[in-house]
């Protein structure tokens, strides 16, 4: 975790602390007059990107820059193959999700954002306690497993027999994993050591097992596999923070790894930085940006992706765009699109003609607009970027299915988000006692019952702390149930690897976190 006072020399701290406050609480009073529905999307923007650790933590998990996926893109493009092949009975998979939450969320209009930032100036932000009107009713666990809200592309990679047309659906994959993150304003509950969240749907062919394998740093892993026995999706998050005055970015760590076993291939990624601009005041944005490398371990493809910066005009604003490489990188086809809409591919030779033009006409358009800029500009919300432009010749390979009509009541979910925390009677006699959907906090807060979830936050936090005190003063050390630390066999980077067993309802002797 990153502070402020970090870069700064011990000397000249408390000096420059206190000019930066005064700075920013100018800063604030100039702009008090602004609407109420800005401060609302500052405010629980914000906090969306930063998910704090709200018990001295070190390093929390963020919201967005992992994981985190979109609307219900996938249904269309699914089969049954994921019902069929021989598997035990799940007894918990829901046979008929729901389509809403109890309540809808509160109005976050009444709480001062400066309030809150300036008791970040010169601290760790993982110090500050947010109230949990801040939140939306997920944990970060449930929060990752959005990544598979978009299985089906994983089957269009089994079902293709070249690897060309796999790396193009692995690539989609990816992309769309960050597509939930758009106007996604709340922030997950901050996972406790030794939670755990299952997924199982039947409907989309996999099953999934996650659990918080560390607190300080805090670390998530998960696993996830075929029924069909025909993938394995793992990996673990572990983000970094920086705090910039005006804006937060989230730097995503740790290794996600997807295995297809009918090729024997295995490919890894990382997931592109986040930002959220204009924390303090002014109308909030985000944006996605950096590197993603998709490489295929066995054949030596990989796919450069590039989330491109928004730029001082918002042109480039949610842009991905890049190359698919052979082993001896020549270029075999081109990748463009948005992470928050669509993906194509084209054949490389015609994308770079066609980009070539459009440099030539920008740089037109900017000798006619520099003289204008201000400049602040940089720190302005982008304009409404206009939809991808289509090249002709270009193949659609991912492409965003609009959030239902009543997402924007319920912290702008997807239909899939939607169906995270839900719990059939079935299920309580099956899952852990550690499992996501058994968290008072979360499950109140789902309910509309603010005051409840407020005081059952508060209670969990100062259970956690005692616990951890506790085993300080003791021999007794945390046992990680379903992961241990290893090295992942396919990039040699370090990684948490799934013990198995979960699956067998073997459910003795689990801590009582809640």
């Amino acid at each position: 975790m990153f502070s402020i006072s970090s870069v700064l020399s011990e000397n000249q701290e408390e000096e420059k602390n206190k000019a930066l406050a005064e700075a920013l609480q100018t800063l604030a009073t100039e702009h008090q007059e602004l609407k109420k529905s800005e401060s609302e999307l500052s405010v629980s923007g914000f906090l969306s990107v930063a998910s704090f650790s709200e018990d001295e933590g070190r390093d929390s998990p963020l919201f967005n820059s992992l994981g985190h996926p979109s609307a219900h893109g996938g249904a269309a493009g699914m089969s049954d193959e994921g019902n069929q092949g021989n598997r035990p009975a799940q007894y918990n998979g829901v046979k008929k999700h729901r389509t809403s939450l109890p309540a809808p969320m509160f109005s976050r209009n009444d709480v001062s954002i400066w309030s809150i930032l300036k008791k970040c100036i010169g601290m760790e932000l993982s110090k500050i306690t947010m109230p949990v009107v801040f939140n939306e009713p997920l944990s970060f666990l449930q929060r990752l497993t959005e990544y598979m809200e978009h299985t089906y592309l994983i089957h269009q990679a089994n079902a293709a027999t070249d690897s060309l047309e796999r790396m193009k659906c692995v690539a989609a994959f990816a992309v769309s994993a960050v597509a939930s993150q758009w106007e996604r304003t709340g922030k997950p509950f901050n996972p406790l050591l030794g939670e755990t969240y299952e997924l199982i749907r039947d409907d989309l062919g996999f099953r999934w097992v996650s659990e918080q394998v560390s607190h300080h740093p805090p670390i998530s892993a998960f696993h996830a596999e075929g029924f069909k026995e025909d993938f394995v999706f793992h990996g673990s998050i572990y983000p970094k923070l920086k705090f910039w005055g005006k804006s937060i970015e989230a730097e995503p760590k740790g290794t996600i790894t997807l295995e297809l076993p009918k090729y024997n291939e295995a490919y890894t990624w990382t997931n592109p930085t986040c930002c959220v601009h204009n924390i303090i005041v002014g109308q909030l944005w985000i944006e996605q940006y950096g590197n993603v490398e998709v490489v295929n371990h066995k054949t030596g493809e990989r796919c450069n992706l590039m989330f491109k910066r928004c730029g001082l005009f918002g042109k480039e604003l949610h842009k991905v765009e890049g190359y698919i490489l052979d082993k001896s990188k020549k270029k075999l086809c081109a990748i463009y699109g948005k992470w928050t809409e669509c993906l194509y591919v084209v054949d490389p030779a015609i994308y770079d003609a066609n980009k070539k033009m459009d440099k030539k006409n920008s740089e037109e358009k900017k000798s006619n607009k520099e003289n204008s800029v201000d400049e602040e500009a940089e720190e302005m919300p982008p304009p409404v970027a206009e939809t991808v432009q289509v090249i002709p010749g270009s193949e659609l390979i991912w492409k965003i299915t609009p959030r239902p009509e009543n997402s924007a009541k319920f912290y702008a979910f997807s239909t899939f988000a939607m169906q995270l925390n839900e719990l059939d009677k079935i299920m309580e006699g099956v899952l852990p006692p550690t499992d996501s959907r058994l968290r008072p906090d979360i499950r109140a807060m789902e309910n509309g019952d603010m005051d409840l979830a407020s005081g059952e936050k508060k209670r969990l936090e100062e259970k956690q702390r005692t616990a951890r005190k506790y085993r300080s003063k003791s021999t007794e050390e945390w046992k990680i149930r379903w992961f241990q630390q290893g090295t992942n066999p396919h990039n040699k980077a370090q990684d948490w690897i799934y013990l198995k067993g979960y699956w067998d309802r073997n459910y003795t002797q689990m801590p009582d976190i809640y």
